[in-house]
């Protein structure tokens, strides 16, 4: 799950005033989840941008951002550490500064910026998703470190970040087709995940993107290193939580969405591959379902429904399990 930031802080700054019925809301969540057996696993950032900031100074093209942003979890660390043991800084932060800067995103994201001018009425595709993305590093690396620092002593909770998987195999052995499978992950993984493990951005991005990528001081790189992570070439397979997600349009009936066995067969077939990695010796500690719940889906609205429970928008919210849910609950149950 995860806590909006213009809920906590409706003008997006601490000075700018605390909203304590968000701050309730969340408690009576916690606390909720708590009594029931779940462990909440907390996201501070995904996606949404308190509309004050955005106005103020662009939200992430600017580097006041980062502050803001530290100031923000500090106050969710200090009303909820007490209770929530792992925090996730961001939630895919290619997805927000592609989708939102570059428009190549399906449905796009907010802000809605990017160079072709029949889709976007402001931005530049060519700078901005790189200068989104580096103080979006900065954001985590400077949470990491005050959590790090001043809470996880004492709250003795863990703190990282969610990245968005997609694999790039090379389409044959030749030379040229390795070399763009690498490109590709550099691009896909090594945007963030490089400058986490050894402080920078991987060398094919510095030389393609050159000028137009942002550089790290001395003191940003070291800050924006990751400890724990491990510094070797299988770097970009190695994660500790998985989550996997398959929507739906949606179409035809609730019965219909509520027979969702092309889901069971998705999660069946992922569990199983999840299983296999074990064996070979990767590291997972888990894997999250995505979703608990139909939602809204960004630019695609409600049109998807990625839940594996039923939410009836025309009917005051009711929520119905699907197949999927439980065949999720006899999953877990079994011996």
């Amino acid at each position: 799950m995860s806590i909006s930031w213009p809920r906590i802080l409706p003008r997006g700054k601490l000075n700018g005033g605390v909203n304590k019925r968000g701050i309730a809301f969340y408690n009576n969540v916690f606390n909720e989840l708590l009594a029931n057996g779940i462990t909440p696993f907390v996201t501070l950032f995904h996606w949404d941008v308190p509309q004050t900031l955005e106005d103020e100074y662009k939200g992430f093209l600017s580097p006041n951002i980062i502050d803001d942003f530290r100031d923000f979890a500090e106050l969710c660390f200090k009303e909820f550490g007490d209770r929530v043991k792992h925090w996730i800084t961001l939630n895919e932060p290619f997805s927000f500064a592609s989708g939102g800067y570059d428009g190549s995103f399906v449905g796009r994201l907010a802000p809605g910026r990017c160079s072709a001018r029949d889709e976007c009425s402001q931005g530049n595709s060519a700078t901005e998703p790189y200068i989104v993305a580096h103080h979006l590093l900065l954001s985590h690396a400077a949470t990491v470190k005050l959590y790090k620092e001043k809470y996880q002593p004492i709250q003795k909770g863990e703190i990282g970040i969610s990245l968005v998987a997609h694999w790039m195999e090379p389409c044959s052995s030749n030379k040229l087709d390795v070399q763009a499978a690498e490109r590709a992950l550099d691009f896909m993984y090594g945007w963030f995940l490089h400058p986490l493990v050894y402080g920078d951005y991987p060398r094919t991005m510095q030389s393609l993107v050159g000028n137009r990528l942002p550089k790290f001081t001395k003191e940003q790189s070291a800050m924006s290193t990751q400890p724990g992570f491990r510094s070797n070439k299988r770097a970009y397979s190695e994660f500790e939580f998985l989550e996997f997600c398959m929507g739906y349009s949606n179409n035809g009936t609730m019965k219909h969405a509520i027979e969702d066995f092309q889901r069971i067969k998705f999660y069946n077939g992922h569990l199983r591959a999840v299983q296999e990695a074990i064996r070979q010796g990767v590291s997972v500690k888990g894997l999250f379902a995505w979703s608990f719940l139909d939602t809204f889906e960004w630019g695609s609205g409600y049109t998807q429904r990625f839940g594996i429970c039923y939410v009836d928008f025309k009917n005051k919210l009711k929520r119905v399990p699907k197949k999927s849910a439980i065949w999720f609950k006899n999953f877990l149950n079994a011996k």
